[in-house]
């Protein structure tokens, strides 16, 4: 746009400032959160921090729908994390992991809603 603007002779400072704002607000809006998962837990980078839950002590997992769904993840301790299902879908050893530890904490009586939402 600034390469539009400057060869349309409206190539000024506060033009160039909208459009590099426009530009860093366009990046923060849709850069992808980073899910990984390792023994026990699950967690999602992104931009600015990381949301990190406990898979083997997990209490609730709840389907949102709406535009986009998300699955809503909460454990023993408080901590929430809300993540696209599709990602779990698209990577197997993400799903298994996550799986394995859901399975786990529902056979150890922590897991008091969302065995539905697992399925």
């Amino acid at each position: 746009m600034l390469l539009i603007d400057w060869w349309a002779g409206g190539f000024t400072a506060p033009r160039v400032a909208l459009w590099v704002a426009l530009a860093v607000l366009l990046f923060v809006v849709l850069y992808p959160a980073r899910v990984t998962a390792g023994e026990g837990w699950l967690a999602s980078r992104g931009l600015l921090r990381e949301r990190r839950v406990r898979t083997d002590t997990l209490v609730s997992v709840r389907c949102l729908g709406g535009v986009s769904q998300r699955l809503r993840l909460r454990d023993t301790s408080g901590r929430r994390l809300e993540i696209n299902p599709q990602v779990l879908l698209n990577n197997p050893e993400l799903w298994h992991r996550f799986a394995k530890d859901a399975h786990e904490s529902a056979a150890r009586g922590h897991l008091t809603c969302g065995e539905t939402a697992l399925r």
